[in-house]
């Protein structure tokens, strides 16, 4: 099935919320018996903590929170050997697919930390609209906070004003 096959499947499906939410995440096929499907690579696993032999997938899911409910509403495999893209690029390609081809109204983007890149905030930001976007950071990570005032600091260096979030 093809993402658009998924997405003609599902629209008419979808209950949408001006608070919807759009999740990003990755996942890894095990493959680790076969000698002989293409897409098959030796890829990080979260579910093994392990390297493994599988086919990626990048997958975007649609959240109703209202009605607690969601759908998958796109979906990229990871082959950069045959496309060149990135998970990111995947994300981000997805991400402006989201907004500008389906329309659907989300104000949240949730992904894991493997996506919390400058790279795909910048994309979120210049989409122009409020959207606020949530995903972990591991603590060895630089940031800067301070719109360029200060050098980039370790996320366990900085001090939590929780009043402001």
């Amino acid at each position: 099935m093809t993402p658009r096959l998924l997405w003609d499947n599902v629209r008419d499906e979808i209950v949408i919320s001006k608070n919807g939410y759009i999740v990003f995440d990755d996942t890894v096929v095990d493959k680790s018996y076969s000698h002989c499907i293409e897409l098959v690579q030796r890829q990080w696993s979260g579910n093994t903590k392990s390297v493994i032999k599988g086919i990626g997938v990048v997958t975007c899911v649609y959240v109703n929170p209202e009605l607690n409910q969601f759908w998958a509403v796109d979906y990229r495999l990871y082959a950069p050997d045959c496309d060149g893209l990135s998970k990111l690029d995947h994300v981000k390609e997805m991400l402006i697919n989201l907004v500008y081809h389906k329309g659907l109204p989300f104000s949240t983007v949730l992904m894991d930390s493997w996506y919390a890149s400058r790279q795909l905030m910048l994309t979120i930001e210049r989409l122009g609209k409020l959207y606020t976007y949530t995903c972990p950071i591991k603590d060895n990570r630089l940031v800067d906070e301070t719109n360029g005032d200060q050098p980039y600091r370790r996320v366990d260096a900085l001090i939590w004003d929780l009043v402001r979030f």
